[in-house]
């Protein structure tokens, strides 16, 4: 009862300090717990997903002919082969579909769009609540990346129109379901795949003729999927596109939200070192407010032990019931941050963890203001009763200054000079608050400056694709060879283009080095050949392939060859070795981050037929043709795809980026909210300690006007230094831990792209703004402080 008493009265007089500290730390258990139940909710819908629409391990997709007896036998034949399926898809161009009440048709998409029948045995294609897609005739299952981008409902009409055949053909669909397809769910997957009934696919199929395959198996065992993959690629069977497997569409799934998990628990990294000291500064202020308290408490026999309890039962019953509420709290807005994967991926099953790996993560904020109190309160020991009756107060260590003497500064306020004095004087007080700032300033600028690089038309450089006007992609379509040729040549006689360069992907088999029992296995690698000084890439190392004979290779895929700058790579072509060196590695985070791209030598001859796809890559006299070319060559080349740099970023990095966009708003509220609370917190401390030299300097005729000038020079100061810090902080340490981030999917050398304006004027503004006004109101309570009042006690 009477400690209750005691905590009673020391909450009805400290009401603010103690509101503020709660909400710190319900902020911290929050972040802690949100981000961890982002990852576990990540982690097991992704796991869900792939278990109920049960997907292959491995995957070849082909375009072209096949013989599915030939793959049935081999596939019996391979003890690692438990379940093999082959889907056709018919592949159709952009121009000749329609979506909602949209007029224009998709014409300008990146995505390569495929209809098929719902799977048979595995690889089964969700609707939105992860059940097996089965559609009416005259109905169609659209994917997710098509009902965000063209904000389509359930009704809506999808309309297939084929002018070219005569007669026109016509096809109108009702939207029933939309696809949540584990393979190709995310938008840097450029392909999409929409379901349709059976009776719809074969009238389909007879006025579209271009198809493409997924070979796909189901393994005994999927820790041997490298094995397999070997295997396949010796074998005759088809082998005409990118063979993927499930580890590659498991990254792919999660990069977006892995990047947004990866950004909150960085957040709440810093915000937990945030809290740490917020509970310093705390303990520090209650301590000096409570000086002659407890030494009152001292003198009449009460134990240290007993005090310490008194404390440390007020803060940990807080730490608690913030822990408690932020956990609450994270599972009430987890819709919010979690709407992604619960859109694309799906909702997990609540298991054990999905609850308890949030509440222990909260539960840490409660131990570490627990921790922290009994490390703060061996102050206590330090305290002699008659010490604090005499004084009141703990004191301070002032240092003795040598510079910024009153009677020789130039600064021409004498306000701002004792501002800045005290600074320097009690910096090893100050420097923690500047130490806050300092991080509040990192959190702010490290996502914003990741925002502005991934919406930058330079980020196009991880992504293993030249700057250029315009990219024209053509993928496997009838009379592809001839198709190519027409297109070269209408570019080369276009008075427009300024330069242009066509590139080829063909696919190769690679020698891999001797394994530990002498054995030399091959793989499979995609090639792009061409001209690549025209539209070189930024390389970590090394340069583009100019002579013959060279081959330049994405990092992770001269990561998983062990190869460096000089190594040579030995293609196996028609069974012949032929030897490439390596001439550079740069970045490229599309097609699992494993490219490769060379000029390849005479003697390895390449049928233009058998190439995976074709690129060309284009300048045009002016950038302000971009828009009317893309019209035209989308005309003139279909079904080639026609994209600007920029339209190619936004549709496949845009739904990474839109997320990105919700954790940087998250982050500057955080950032703005923490450096608002710890001001507070400070300056109650900062004015509980000056309380004597306050009322001095109003005896002395200092006006309440002059010493607000004098806070605020301190904690403007302050945060001065803090942005300065934290922008070098955030352009440098922050930019390499971006990079590590991204060095998971090909990128490991980020580089900042700065907003002048954004970065260096809007932010600090924006800060020096909000820290200003908080410590108006902070210090408010100066007015009261008089030199009667001082002595009387």
């Amino acid at each position: 009862m009477f400690v209750a008493k005691i905590l009673k009265k020391d909450f009805l007089r400290k009401k603010s300090i103690t509101i503020v500290v709660f909400a710190f730390m319900f902020l911290s258990a929050w972040l802690v717990a949100g981000g961890s139940n982002l990852i576990v909710e990540l982690s097991s819908a992704l796991n869900g997903l792939f278990a109920t629409a049960q997907a292959p391990h491995f995957i070849q997709t082909h375009a072209g002919e096949i013989d599915q007896a030939a793959i049935e036998r081999w596939s019996m034949d391979n003890s690692l082969v438990a379940a093999q399926q082959t889907a056709e898809m018919i592949t159709i161009d952009g121009a000749s579909l329609y979506l909602g009440d949209s007029s224009t048709a998709e014409k300008e998409s990146v995505m390569d769009i495929s209809f098929v029948q719902q799977n048979a045995d595995f690889d089964f294609l969700l609707d939105l609540d992860n059940r097996i897609i089965q559609v009416a005739p005259g109905e169609i299952a659209v994917p997710i990346y098509f009902m965000q981008e063209k904000q389509l409902k359930l009704g809506d009409n999808v309309r297939i129109n084929n002018s070219v055949r005569n007669p026109p053909f016509v096809l109108d669909l009702t939207i029933a379901a939309f696809v949540r397809d584990a393979l190709m769910n995310p938008a840097i997957i450029h392909s999409k795949r929409f379901v349709v009934n059976a009776a719809d696919y074969a009238t389909l199929a007879g006025s579209f003729a271009e198809k493409e395959y997924l070979i796909e198996f189901l393994l005994t065992d999927a820790g041997r999927v490298n094995e397999f993959s070997a295997d396949y690629l010796a074998s005759s069977l088809p082998k005409k596109g990118e063979a993927l497997d499930q580890t590659v569409f498991k990254l792919f799934n999660a990069l977006t939200d892995g990047i947004v998990a990866g950004v909150v628990i960085v957040l709440s990294l810093l915000l937990m070192i945030i809290a740490i000291l917020c509970l310093r500064f705390t303990m520090l202020a209650t301590i000096e407010e409570d000086y002659r308290e407890i030494g009152v408490m001292k003198a009449i026999g009460i134990a240290q032990g007993d005090i310490k309890r008194i404390y440390l039962s007020k803060y940990l019953a807080m730490g608690a019931l913030a822990a408690l509420l932020g956990y609450l709290a994270s599972l009430v807005s987890h819709q919010y941050l979690a709407a992604n994967i619960l859109l694309y991926i799906g909702r997990a099953s609540k298991g054990l963890l999905q609850y308890a790996i949030p509440a222990v993560a909260a539960a840490g904020i409660a131990l570490i203001v627990a921790l922290a109190c009994l490390l703060i309160l061996r102050r206590v020991n330090r305290i002699s009763a008659v010490e604090a009756l005499r004084s009141g107060g703990t004191g301070a260590a002032v240092k003795n200054m040598k510079f910024l003497r009153l009677g020789q500064s130039r600064v021409p306020d004498i306000n701002v000079l004792l501002g800045l004095r005290d600074v320097v004087q009690r910096f090893r007080m100050f420097g923690l608050l500047c130490f806050v700032f300092f991080f509040c300033a990192c959190v702010v600028i490290v996502p914003i400056h990741f925002l502005t690089t991934m919406t930058s038309p330079t980020f196009i450089a991880y992504m293993g694709i030249g700057k250029a006007d315009l990219r024209i992609d053509l993928r496997q379509s009838e009379e592809i060879v001839d198709r190519f040729a027409h297109m070269v040549t209408t570019i080369a006689d276009d008075p427009d283009v300024a330069r242009f360069a066509p590139m080829v992907t063909y696919q190769f088999e690679v020698l891999l080095d001797d394994d530990d029992i002498g054995e030399r296995k091959t793989e499979a690698i995609n090639i792009e050949t061409g001209d690549f000084t025209m539209f070189p890439l930024d390389y970590l190392e090394g340069g583009a392939p100019q002579n013959q004979g060279e081959i330049a290779l994405s990092l992770l895929k001269a990561q998983d060859m062990n190869k460096g700058i000089g190594d040579t790579v030995t293609l196996l072509v028609n069974g012949q070795e032929q030897l490439l060196t390596v001439s550079g590695l740069y970045q490229d985070v599309t097609h699992g981050g494993r490219t490769a791209k060379a000029v390849l030598p005479a003697a390895i001859a390449l049928d233009p037929a058998k190439a995976l796809w074709y690129i060309i890559n284009l300048d045009l006299t002016s950038a302000d043709k971009i828009p009317a070319k893309v019209q035209e060559y989308s005309a003139a080349f279909a079904p080639a795809r026609v994209t600007d740099t920029a339209g190619y970023l936004a549709q496949t990095l845009g739904n990474t980026i839109g997320q990105l966009e919700m954790v940087t708003q998250i982050a500057v509220v955080a950032g703005l909210l923490v450096s608002v609370l710890m001001t507070a917190l400070f300056l109650k401390l900062l004015i509980a300690r000056d309380g004597a030299q306050i009322a001095i300097m109003k005896s002395l005729g200092f006006s309440l006007r002059h010493i607000r000038i004098q806070y605020l020079t301190k904690t403007l100061s302050l945060l001065a230094i803090g942005i300065v810090l934290g922008t070098l902080f955030a352009n440098t340490v922050g930019q390499r831990l971006v990079s590590l981030l991204w060095s998971f999917m090909g990128a490991a050398q980020i580089s900042f792209v700065i907003e002048p304006l954004q970065a260096y004027v809007l932010l600090p503004l924006l800060l020096l703004l909000t820290i200003a006004v908080t410590t108006v109101f902070s210090i408010t309570g100066i007015k009261d402080t008089n030199i009667i009042q001082m002595i009387t006690e």
